[in-house]
C-alpha cells in the first residue's frame, strides 16, 4: 500500500484537546485536518483546516466527511460503531472500527483481554441488583462497580464498601449494564503509550506513572518510579495488546503494580492518551505525531526521550477565584504551558496542562507543582 502524503487530509472524528495536538502535530508535517463533531468552535476545530458540525448518529454527513479524506482517525472512544462503519465505506479508519467497539465498552474490552491469556483485575457482570449481589459474593468487598459503556475520569463509577451499599450502587450507575471489578490494594498506577504501523512496527514510550485525583489524572511522571523488570513486562504486555486487537494507530495500556510486583491491566484507550502529553515537549516524536505517521503509513518515529518529564493537568477549578496567574506560570523557566482553547472552564474539565523538563523526574515533579501552586496564587 502506498503511504498517504503530506498536503492530504486527514479526518478526525472528535474535536477535543486531544484533536487539537494532533492537528498541529499534522499541520506541522503539512497535511491538512478535518474535524467532525456535535459541537462548534472546539479546540480541534480552532486549528483545523475544516470543522464540520455534525451528529456522530448522521450517517449522511459521516459518509461526506470521510469522503473528502484519505483517511479517518478518532480523537475519543465514544464514537458509535455504526459512525465507524459508515466512514469505513468511504476511506480507511485507523485504528479500525473493531477496535473501537472491542475498547469502547468495558464488558468487550475484559472479555477480550481475559479470552487473549492477559492480566487484568478480577470482573463479572452484572446486569440487575441480582448479578451484582452474587457479584460481590464471589469477588468480595470492597469492589468497584462501573458502567459498561461511556465511563471516563472516573465517571460512571461507584465502590462499594459494604453488602448494605449495593442497592445504592446499582441505582448510581442508572440501573444499567455494568462491570464488577475486584478491588486491587495496588503500590501505583502506570500507563504505556504505544503505536503500531501498518506493517506490524511497534514502538513505546516507556512506563508513565500515573497520580490520580477524584479519578482524573492529575500528575504524570516519565518515566516511572519502577523497576526495569516492571517497565520491560508491561512494554511486552502493550505489545501483545496492540498486536492481538490488530492496531494501526497509537492506543494506551494503563495498568495497576500490585505490591508483589504483579501487573494488572485496568484499561485500554485506542487514541493518544492524556498521560502521554508529555512527548509533546519531551520526546523527538511525540505520541501525536506518531498517530499521524502509523495511520499515514509512514516509518514511526524516534520516541528517545530527550529528559525526564512531569505533566500537571490544569482543570477548571483553577479558575474559581478568577483568571489564573499565567504570568507567574510562564516564568518558571523550565515548564511548557498548553491551553486547550476551551472557553467555559468548570470543576473537573481538563483545560490544559503544564509539563516541567528536568534533570530528574522528581526534580521535574517539584517544578510542575511549584508551577501550578504559582499559577493558583498559592506560592
Amino acid at each position: 500500500m502506498k503511504p498517504i502524503l503530506p498536503g492530504s487530509a486527514i479526518g478526525v472524528l472528535g474535536s477535543g484537546q486531544l484533536g487539537r495536538m494532533f492537528a498541529i502535530a499534522a499541520r506541522r508535517m503539512g497535511y491538512r485536518v478535518h474535524t467532525l463533531s456535535p459541537d462548534q468552535d472546539t479546540p480541534t476545530g480552532q486549528v483545523a483546516d475544516v470543522e464540520v458540525n455534525a451528529a456522530y448518529q448522521d450517517l449522511d454527513a459521516i459518509a461526506k466527511f470521510a469522503s473528502a479524506v484519505s483517511v479517518v482517525t478518532f480523537e475519543f472512544e465514544n464514537v458509535p460503531a455504526a459512525t465507524a462503519a459508515a466512514a469505513e465505506r468511504n476511506a480507511p479508519v485507523r485504528p479500525a472500527g473493531q477496535v473501537l467497539h472491542t475498547t469502547q465498552h468495558r464488558l468487550r474490552e475484559k472479555t477480550f483481554l481475559s479470552r487473549a491469556g492477559l492480566p487484568l483485575t478480577p470482573f463479572r457482570r452484572v446486569a440487575s441488583l441480582e448479578d451484582l449481589t452474587s457479584a460481590a459474593r464471589e469477588l468480595g468487598l470492597p469492589a468497584i462497580l462501573k458502567t459498561a459503556d461511556f465511563g471516563y475520569d472516573g465517571k460512571g463509577q461507584f465502590r462499594i464498601a459494604d453488602v448494605s451499599e449495593l442497592a445504592q450502587a446499582w441505582r448510581a450507575v442508572g440501573e444499567r449494564e455494568s462491570v464488577l471489578e475486584a478491588f486491587v490494594d495496588f503500590e501505583r498506577e502506570i500507563s504505556v503509550v504505544a503505536a503500531r504501523g501498518v506493517d506490524g512496527e511497534f514502538v513505546h514510550y516507556g512506563a508513565i506513572e500515573n497520580q490520580h485525583r477524584n479519578g482524573i489524572l492529575n500528575t504524570s511522571l516519565a518515566p516511572a518510579r519502577v523497576t526495569e523488570s516492571v517497565t520491560r513486562q508491561a512494554v511486552e504486555i502493550a505489545r501483545a495488546v496492540l498486536e492481538k486487537l490488530d492496531v494501526t494507530g497509537v492506543l494506551c495500556v494503563e495498568f495497576f503494580v500490585c505490591r508483589d510486583g504483579r501487573l494488572l491491566i485496568n484499561e485500554l484507550a485506542p487514541r493518544p492518551h492524556n498521560s502521554g502529553h508529555f512527548t509533546f515537549d519531551a520526546n523527538v516524536t511525540s505520541q501525536f505525531e506518531q498517530q499521524l505517521r502509523s495511520v499515514c503509513e509512514l516509518p514511526l518515529g524516534a520516541v528517545t526521550q530527550c529528559s525526564p518529564a512531569a505533566m500537571a493537568n490544569l482543570l477548571g477549578d483553577i479558575w474559581s477565584g478568577g483568571e489564573p496567574n499565567w504570568a507567574a506560570a510562564a516564568a518558571v523557566p523550565n515548564v511548557k504551558l498548553h491551553l486547550y482553547g476551551k472557553m467555559s472552564p468548570r470543576p473537573g474539565r481538563k483545560m490544559g496542562h503544564l509539563t516541567a523538563l528536568a534533570n530528574s523526574v522528581d526534580q521535574a515533579h517539584a517544578d510542575v507543582q511549584r508551577a501550578l501552586s504559582t499559577l493558583v496564587g498559592k506560592a
